[in-house]
């Protein structure tokens, strides 16, 4: 049981357990809710419900400390205003937009030599005597041939994956919902060859990309060597002129290439597209479809491809 200790605890513990029921993490939500239990406590003692004045308060409060991750506080304030209504108690829920979204960064697609170069870059980590040269060239290799979120290639654990069959259990998602993904042929034969490698180091790490004090790899560490790797892919271009990319762009060039692929094979998208939405763990089919307003406008006016009913599952708002 968490040490809760405002009016809402019994409401905190009670949503924690049910959303567990429905396959959640509870350490998804506990920060939040520990700061929001320890507000109440403070300001509001013995106040056993959300209202719309205590609800506000603690947003204002941390907005002042910092705008850092205060959609999910909202989202927070507003998850147990709805869990208490749902159960017939009395409470404010917090709208739906009430706090700005963030704009997101554009994907930014790779070309074929573009990745190319980007790859040779990493390898070449090896000879410039890089500490980071055994894993750069498979963590990217892999985020980009399994189309997985970064911090699911960061953080995947060796017990994890399947060194006969290549299947890879997915944990860390960002829906706290596993899921299975299959190395290509290619891409198992360096993880068996990086694996070796790393037990010769003295690898004892549970991560199948250590930090050097056998943690996971860092988003810092690996956002940095990614955009050193994309510098070095490019050096005829100063780095204050490269165009702006994140490791999550891999993901998204994932995407666009099986997209691609199905075009060039005459697919049903329309099919596809559920296969394609389980494989990268997606929760709505819409943040998939997404992926069409990427392709490059001569394959999205193809022949013979349904675009209106694709254009169906499409929002009309970013959903990232």
């Amino acid at each position: 049981m968490s040490k809760f200790v405002s009016g809402l605890a019994p409401a905190l513990n009670a949503l924690l357990d049910y959303r567990e029921a429905l396959g959640f993490s509870r350490e998804s939500y506990m920060s939040s809710l520990i700061n929001l239990d320890y507000y109440y406590a403070e300001h509001y003692p013995g106040e056993d419900t959300v209202s719309k004045e205590s609800a506000f308060g603690w947003l204002r409060r941390e907005m002042e400390k910092t705008r850092s991750n205060i959609n999910a506080k909202a989202t927070t304030v507003r998850m147990i205003g709805k869990y208490l209504t749902a159960i017939g108690r009395d409470a404010y829920v917090l709208p739906e937009g009430i706090v700005a979204q963030k704009t997101e960064p554009t994907p930014y697609i790779f070309t074929d030599a573009e990745l190319t170069a980007l790859f040779d870059a990493a390898d070449s980590l090896l000879e410039r005597g890089s500490d980071d040269a055994l894993i750069a060239p498979v963590l990217f290799r892999m985020i980009y041939t399994c189309g997985l979120r970064p911090n699911e290639g960061r953080e995947l654990e060796r017990a994890n994956i399947n060194f006969d069959s290549g299947e890879i259990l997915i944990t860390k998602t960002k829906r706290k919902k596993e899921r299975l993904v299959v190395m290509s042929d290619d891409m198992l034969a360096l993880c068996q060859k990086y694996d070796e490698r790393q037990k010769t180091h003295g690898g004892t790490s549970a991560f199948f990309f250590p930090n050097q004090d056998a943690d996971a790899y860092t988003e810092q560490r690996t956002d940095r060597l990614f955009k050193k790797c994309w510098a070095m892919a490019n050096p005829s271009i100063s780095p204050g002129e490269l165009p702006s990319v994140r490791v999550y762009d891999l993901r998204h060039r994932f995407a666009s290439a099986v997209l691609n692929r199905w075009l060039d094979e005459k697919r049903d998208l329309y099919a596809m597209i559920p296969y394609l939405r389980a494989y990268m763990g997606h929760k709505n089919i819409t943040e998939t479809a997404y992926y069409i307003h990427i392709l490059p406008e001569n394959l999205v006016k193809s022949a013979g491809i349904d675009w209106a009913a694709l254009e169906s599952l499409i929002p009309e708002v970013s959903v990232w």
